[in-house]
């Protein structure tokens, strides 16, 4: 079965943070916020033209969508646990959304859900907040235990996937 998001704003609302306090992440914040207007064309551009290179399907599978669980009732599940639209990414192969769900100003939880039902997530610092820690991904870690809260019961394990 193959997942599509024909309208990825309709689906889920884009996930933003508050505007910072400090004076330095409040300047990254306006950068984020006014970058979101060329992001995508931006990096389709610079990908097209061979300056960045991305390819492929980043680290941390957790496993794929449970049989019997549809990708719009899986959005609305992430949505209660406030996941929102994360446009603001790579886009890996065969992605059908990249969400986030913010853990206070400074860190999130990133979950990219692909066409066949993977899903694949890490725990980093927002760029919004720290660009150059997360580029340079400081921390970048699985956080499967985290990760646990908002997936069980919606997603087939990797580990029990590859034992079938």
């Amino acid at each position: 079965m193959e997942f599509v998001l024909e309208d990825r704003a309709a689906a889920i609302p884009i996930s933003r943070l508050p505007p910072p306090e400090n004076v330095w992440q409040r300047f990254q914040y306006t950068f984020w916020h006014l970058y979101a207007y060329v992001h995508s064309p931006a990096r389709d551009f610079l990908l097209r033209i061979k300056l960045i290179k991305h390819k492929g399907r980043q680290d941390y599978l957790f496993g794929k969508i449970a049989d019997g669980k549809t990708f719009s009732e899986f959005l609305a599940h992430l949505g209660g646990y406030g996941f929102g639209n994360h446009f603001i990414a790579w886009e890996d192969d065969d992605e059908a959304i990249s969400l986030r769900r913010l853990d206070g100003a400074h860190f999130q939880y990133h979950l990219r859900i692909f066409k066949d039902g993977e899903v694949r997530g890490h725990y980093e610092y927002a760029p919004e907040t720290h660009f150059i820690r997360h580029l340079k991904k400081r921390i970048w870690e699985k956080r499967q235990f985290n990760f646990a809260d908002f997936l069980d019961g919606w997603i087939v394990p990797a580990e029990k996937a590859a034992k079938k």
